[in-house]
């Protein structure tokens, strides 16, 4: 990704001319960092939904960071961050993405299949089992779901609302009820059987 050892380099910079400034952190990179804290993992499970790898999706997850302390320190809204958050890191998934169909050398898969990102903590062998077999069942259906039916049930699952969903897609709040109600009924269907 273009300019994605810039980013780290500004974001290390950061760091250091934080740490000899001042041993207390601002109010924004507080804000940051707790943002940072919070939803880290919900964008990191998201990112891989586009099919990246786990390298790319934590250098996404860092550029998208960085993107939010250039943008508080600008002092722009601080009106649903959240939301805002998804949609850069969004943004840059589908620019990597599209990078990566450019540049056939740089293909790149998940390393591992989203269904063995799970952990099943049932101890009994049988229950874990039966678990994986609906858990695969379950898979299967969302990997054929389509993809903006997928983005919506991958952000509603993040803990989004149906308008921070339509905000980050660029879609109406309709569509997502549209798309969440088709999903999650197929889903069912599949855990039914």
């Amino acid at each position: 990704m273009k300019g994605a050892s810039s980013a780290s380099q500004a974001a290390f910079a950061f760091e250091a001319e934080a740490s000899s400034r001042n041993p207390q952190p601002s109010p924004i990179e507080q804000d940051v960092l707790g943002l940072f804290d919070q939803l880290r993992e919900p964008l990191f499970r998201y990112l891989l939904s586009f099919s990246l790898t786990m390298a790319d999706s934590e250098e996404i997850i860092q550029e998208t960071f960085l993107a939010l302390f250039q943008h508080l320190q600008q002092g722009k809204s601080r009106l649903n961050l959240k939301g805002w958050l998804f949609r850069v890191a969004h943004n840059l998934a589908l620019r990597k993405r599209r990078d990566d169909r450019r540049d056939p050398q740089s293909f790149a898969v998940t390393d591992l299949p989203l269904q063995e990102l799970v952990i099943d903590p049932s101890p009994n062998p049988e229950d874990q089992l039966a678990a994986s077999r609906k858990q695969q069942a379950i898979a299967a259906v969302v990997d054929a779901l389509p993809e903006q039916d997928r983005r919506c049930l991958f952000l509603r699952a993040e803990g989004l609302r149906y308008r921070e969903i339509a905000a980050v897609l660029e879609i109406s709040i309709s569509t997502v009820s549209v798309c969440l109600g088709r999903s999650l009924a197929r889903i069912g269907r599949a855990v039914e059987r």
